[in-house]
């Protein structure tokens, strides 16, 4: 069975003192969180250490980060690299978000480099992907996503592949409050994962996790993660309450019992 993960994407949200005061609460709110879900907070880079210090508090908490580039090192101003983030000691980044193909130029090719980049330098890729409001209306969401799977992925091992969370985000449904329902959510996994298992093996793709990100909350989660193909979650705006998103951990425990 895989395990779900629940990302909080805090995207250009919180100081380093907004971001202590927001994790001292959702501390106090997941006092009986179990082990059953992987929990994960990606704040802005210069939050990043704040995390580090409370995810040192609470075992189970994963830290990632929002973006990187594809190289090591250079004269890239303004950049990150996957090695400055190991140093930080992150786990988990996102990579190709719709806000960065959108507003700031990414190509699928873009983000295959970033996401080769990230395994190369032992950091789990949360891989994002996802069809606008026209393309689903005009009936192209299978093969805008199997186009952005297999540039998106190309050249990724089968082990490398086991590495990568998948995250399905409809453009349309992201800080929209627009959601697709777990019916329309559950159809597009089942096809990413059918492309999962046409680039490597369905033993591969069984154990790569999908997650849900578009207007995720604590009322619509639980039948969300009642689906099948849905391994998780990436929320945006509701993660930036602790005690909403402490409530999407729980009910995404009680969907799962």
């Amino acid at each position: 069975m895989r395990k779900k993960i629940l990302a909080a994407n805090w995207k250009m949200n919180f100081t380093d003192s907004e971001a202590r005061a927001y994790l001292e609460s959702f501390v106090s709110e997941i006092r009986d969180f179990n082990d059953d879900v992987d929990v994960v907070i990606i704040p802005p880079f210069t939050a990043i250490p704040v995390v580090i210090a409370a995810s040192e508090r609470v075992q189970t908490l994963r830290v990632g980060a929002q973006n990187m580039h594809w190289e090591k090192s250079g004269a890239f101003t303004g950049e990150i690299s996957a090695t400055m983030l190991r140093a930080l000691y992150v786990r988990y980044v996102i990579l190709g978000h719709s806000e960065r193909r959108t507003l700031f130029g990414e190509t699928d090719e873009i983000v295959n480099r970033k996401v080769k980049a990230a395994l190369d330098a032992g950091l789990r890729p949360i891989f994002c992907l996802g069809e606008s409001l026209h393309e689903r209306d005009s009936n192209q969401v299978e093969e805008v996503l199997e186009r952005q799977i297999r540039k998106g992925l190309a050249g990724v091992s089968g082990h490398d592949l086991t590495e990568v969370v998948v995250a399905y985000e409809p453009c349309w449904a992201i800080g929209t409050g627009r959601t697709a329902t777990p019916a329309e959510a559950e159809e597009a996994h089942v096809f990413i994962r059918s492309i999962l298992v046409a680039i490597s093996d369905r033993t591969t793709a069984d154990r790569v996790r999908i997650q849900y990100g578009g207007s995720v909350k604590p009322d619509n989660v639980e039948q969300l993660m009642r689906q099948k193909n849905i391994d998780g979650a990436l929320i945006g705006s509701a993660s930036l309450d602790p005690r909403s998103f402490a409530q999407i951990i729980h009910s995404t425990e009680d969907a799962i019992a």
